[in-house]
């Protein structure tokens, strides 16, 4: 199955957060990393707190993994390189990992919502999944390069290309 995860972190060290993250998931058991975007520097989004600026990305993978086990992985990555759950819903984070979107799968569970339940909504993560897969078609919602041009001027403009790179070194 194809899968969609937005990566992003901005504490600690984003950029190592970020490419050890990917390592970690292409080295999933059944799980073959595809492409990784370019990295985008981002403003946090929906949160009253004054934080730094998060480092944005998305992969994608093809993986023989179910969407609950996928989101498992993730988040034992996330565990083991320091995020945090706390009280802030936006808040500032390590590493944040979201399966944006799995193959053509619509579920909402307890767990897992796909696709992503605001991926629309969301510049930092529909630039980076522009540039990997703009003609996917997300489930119940449009093509991504479609969702792209949709969202407005002052949405996009929190969004600058990084120029680093996440992709692990083989």
């Amino acid at each position: 199955m194809q899968a969609y995860i937005g990566l992003g972190g901005n504490e600690g060290d984003p950029v190592s957060n970020l490419r050890e993250a990917t390592r970690r998931l292409s080295q999933l058991p059944q799980t073959q990393l595809m492409a990784v975007s370019p990295t985008y520097w981002t403003e946090p989004w929906g949160s009253a707190t004054p934080q730094p600026e998060y480092l944005n990305a998305v992969v994608a993978l093809t993986t023989e993994l179910s969407p609950n086990d996928l989101l498992l992985a993730m988040q034992t990555i996330e565990n083991d390189l320091g995020r945090q759950r706390g009280s802030e819903r936006y808040g500032p984070r390590t590493l944040d990992l979201d399966l944006l979107v799995f193959g053509e799968m619509v579920m909402d569970d307890s767990q897992l919502t796909l696709p992503h339940p605001r991926l629309a909504e969301r510049a930092f993560v529909l630039v980076p999944l522009c540039d990997i897969a703009p003609k996917l078609a997300v489930p119940t919602l449009d093509r991504v390069d479609y969702l792209l041009e949709a969202l407005d001027a002052e949405e996009l403009g929190g969004v600058r290309r990084a120029g680093l790179s996440i992709s692990p070194s083989p």
